[in-house]
């Protein structure tokens, strides 16, 4: 594991957390990041170019993520990490089938939407079978809330949960990605949750 960065302050919330549930926390959140995202996604980009390009060896993955509403847009990094990045994508037949796996990613590649509707690698294209853990050096997942414990308050789609519950995925350094107000001291934690290794925002690389 890298050295801790410099922490960033744990800020506390707008109001109270009190007996908040996870549905509510996640419309809080959400809005607070689509509201201060304009102004520091330019520095989350800038920590990222700086910090992840020397985590990630020659042979080996950084788990990006094809950014939604609110998600600061990495997708830059394909200049200087070509050919060691990787995206997600949800496959599988039924619901309670269905996971997460990681595909190799290049900008000018073809993209098909996945089992959620998120552009994901075409399988067909040269990425099959999916990358296992031992090829990946470090995930990206994008974050509402993130709290000193390294709990994440994500979607409530569980899939960064599903996969890391397998032992070898949860030794993959994964970081949630999120704007600096959006850390908080503690969140509702479910048996399920797995802390997560460190966080990316405007401030730098953040390692529990």
């Amino acid at each position: 594991m890298p050295p801790p960065g410099r922490l960033a302050p744990l800020l506390s919330p707008a109001a109270p957390l009190g007996s908040a549930t996870k549905p509510d926390l996640r419309r809080r959140f959400r809005q607070r990041r689509l509201e201060v995202l304009p102004d520091v996604e330019a520095a989350i980009l800038a920590s990222a170019h700086h910090h992840l390009p020397a985590l990630v060896p020659e042979a080996r993955f950084l788990g990006l993520y094809w950014p939604l509403a609110g998600e600061a847009d990495l997708r830059s990094l394909s200049g200087s990490m070509a050919g060691r990045l990787a995206l997600p994508a949800i496959e599988g037949g039924s619901p309670d089938q269905a996971g997460m796996v990681y595909r190799p990613w290049r900008a000018d590649g073809p993209l098909r939407p996945d089992a959620c509707g998120i552009p994901a690698p075409e399988p067909g294209d040269g990425n099959a079978p999916p990358l296992g853990p031992e090829r990946m050096a470090l995930l990206l997942a994008p974050s509402l809330a993130c709290d000193a414990a390294g709990i994440r308050l994500g979607y409530g789609g569980g899939w960064f949960d599903r996969l890391r519950s397998e032992p070898a995925w949860a030794a993959v350094p994964t970081l949630a990605v999120l704007p600096s107000v959006c850390r908080l001291p503690a969140l509702p934690r479910d048996p399920w949750d797995i802390p997560l290794q460190g966080w990316l925002d405007e401030t730098g690389l953040h390692w529990f």
